[in-house]
């Protein structure tokens, strides 16, 4: 990525790379009843669908110091792309409850790597950009979220729902393809700072429990929002384009943040704002789920998708140097997702055992309210040593 280049190629690369980062995930949740029921998939089996992944990318987010010694970061996102491709691609072929399992581990180790490696990439490419790109990169990746949960119900009738959720393989395929090509071997950041120290740190795990339960409520309505609602009356197609309502709703707030929030050096009206708009679209789901369905979503969608680039660019905040904020935010996502990842998992014992997800809004209403006491306390001009 030469400098002359690099300010078109880096944002088309980081647009490129996101928009794959979700669809093994999203394409799941408006298919599930019929996956379910071809397959004899419980409600709490079926929640590890998104759990496993999510609870890798932790574990694998915990060890990017690691990841980069290993593998570089051109090689590193080639690999994470490649698993991507293969987990999906795998689930097309061979479309049956054990594969589903061993295919959520290898796509959610593939995302797990490229989310480890671009937070650094982009601080060191970007410069003075970076809190923009981040916004950027979480977008693309709520993106692909919006048009796997959108297109997936509706590949399905025709093509069956393997194909549907294994489709997804392609576009990592060409990712893969255009990265490799286009990030020569020489760009590589200088190595992480050790992470060592940041655990020690009370205010790393306010920035922990704040993208956890951000991410927890993104997890949650991604695993669960479609069943809720195909539970309540509602078609496959309907519920999906709910959902891909409510990612859209995240692109939108998620590129409004990568556009303003270089004119906010306190970042905390921005989290309490994304924060209520969260709260106030739970509210809806448990009070009028059927009359203020689109109401509720859209107000979802606005919250979580201005908490997840927000907790990154919080955390990428408390760094001195671009090594040392790869480091934080590959903390601050490994603690964050293996949090995040138990949401879905409780939704799906609710589920289960009360035929009921209402309970699983009531929990996330409460958790608005710890997130909104943890931005609080975020005022800006720390770092971490």
């Amino acid at each position: 990525m030469t400098r002359p280049s690099s300010r078109l190629l880096l944002p088309a690369l980081i647009l490129l790379v996101g928009v794959n980062l979700r669809p093994a995930l999203a394409a799941i949740s408006p298919l599930l009843d019929q996956i379910q029921h071809d397959t004899a998939l419980g409600d709490t089996g079926a929640s590890l669908l998104t759990t496993l992944p999510v609870m890798l990318m932790g574990i694998c987010l915990l060890g990017t110091v690691q990841l980069k010694s290993l593998f570089g970061n051109r090689g590193g996102v080639a690999l994470g792309l490649a698993a991507i491709a293969i987990a999906c691609l795998a689930r097309w072929q061979w479309p049956a409850i054990a594969s589903l399992l061993v295919t959520a581990v290898i796509g959610g180790v593939g995302i797990a790597i490229v989310q480890a490696l671009m937070p650094a990439i982009i601080r060191q490419r970007a410069g003075m950009r970076a809190a923009g790109m981040m916004g950027l990169y979480s977008t693309a990746i709520m993106g692909g979220a919006a048009i796997a949960s959108f297109a997936a119900p509706r590949i399905s009738p025709d093509h069956g729902w393997p194909a549907a959720v294994g489709i997804w393989g392609v576009p990592a395929l060409i990712a893969l393809a255009v990265w490799w090509l286009a990030v020569p071997k020489s760009a590589e950041p200088g190595s992480p700072a050790p992470s060592q120290a940041v655990w020690r740190q009370g205010r790393a795990w306010l920035l922990v429990l704040l993208f956890g339960l951000g991410t927890g409520a993104y997890t949650l309505v991604l695993a669960w929002l479609p069943p809720f609602y195909t539970q309540l009356g509602w078609s496959a197609p309907a519920a999906g384009g709910l959902l891909a309502g409510v990612t859209l709703a995240e692109v939108a707030s998620g590129t409004a943040v990568s556009l303003c929030v270089d004119r906010f050096a306190d970042r905390r009206p921005l989290l309490l704002s994304a924060i209520a708009a969260l709260l106030a679209g739970l509210a809806g789901l448990i009070t009028a789920p059927l009359m203020l369905a689109w109401p509720a979503a859209l107000l979802i969608g606005l919250g979580i998708g201005a908490l997840f680039p927000l907790s990154l660019i919080v955390a990428m905040d408390h760094g001195d140097s671009p090594a040392q904020a790869g480091a934080i935010v590959g903390f601050v996502q490994g603690g964050g997702y293996m949090i995040a990842s138990l949401l879905p998992l409780a939704a799906g014992i609710l589920r289960q055992n009360l035929s009921d997800l209402r309970p699983a809004w009531w929990l996330m209403a409460g958790l608005s309210l710890v997130l909104a006491l943890i931005a609080a306390r975020l005022r800006p001009g720390r770092h971490l040593a």
